[in-house]
């Protein structure tokens, strides 16, 4: 397995011209809605990772992981890539994406997609005891998340702490704009797939509780 690659922004990728298949991407695509916070205040589901693409377009990705996927048929054993991708803007939006495929590069696009489809607010702020600055440079209280036997935990951290955590997860919380934090995982930590949808479902969870 690849672990931590980094990909290219979207916009800097060659792709066809966009043509809206949805309401809201129409909307999008004529500058009707200009906002992703706009979408989310409202409800509306994106359906097209374009959307999020023309609404962030320094939106980077993160190839969490890339592996092999084997599968015995009646023709004999197929064999297929499985992607973990995460996305980002590094200033307060995050998601992640699952695909497989027969192409390694194709996996890495499908799961990009997916992550474009997942993505969610990350909701910023200033939760340790010790700083109390006022500033979103961290959580805002302590999050946890869990997939599989993973769980993860985010600490508010001081003003300057920076992000004590292992490779992987400090390069997903800095893809979600998080600069200052304590974290602890339990379970199969080595399973970085896991790692970063129990993130995921970390900043989910926050979302979800401030926005009931």
């Amino acid at each position: 397995m690849t672990n931590g690659r980094r990909a290219e922004r979207a916009s800097d990728r060659e792709r066809a011209p966009w043509t809206p298949k949805t309401k809201l991407g129409a909307s999008v695509a004529e500058g009707k809605v200009t906002s992703l916070m706009e979408i989310f205040e409202n409800g509306w589901k994106i359906k097209e990772p374009e959307i999020v693409r023309t609404l962030l377009p320094d939106l980077k990705s993160y190839v969490v992981g890339v592996g092999i996927v084997q599968k015995q048929t009646d023709a004999g054993e197929l064999t297929r890539f499985r992607a973990v991708v995460a996305v980002g803007d590094e200033s307060g939006w995050f998601g992640v994406g699952h695909a497989k495929a027969m192409q390694m590069r194709t996996a890495i696009e499908k799961a990009t997609d997916v992550a474009l489809l997942n993505i969610v607010p990350v909701v910023q702020g200033c939760g340790s005891w010790e700083c109390r600055c006022g500033t979103p440079h961290s959580v805002p209280f302590k999050l946890e998340g869990k997939s599989g036997s993973v769980t993860v935990v985010v600490i508010p951290g001081p003003r300057g702490l920076g992000l004590v955590a292992g490779e992987t997860l400090k390069n997903l919380l800095g893809l979600a704009g998080i600069k200052d934090a304590w974290t602890q995982t339990f379970g199969n930590t080595s399973t970085v797939s896991s790692i970063s949808s129990a993130l995921y479902d970390a900043f989910l969870g926050m979302y979800k509780l401030l926005n009931v």
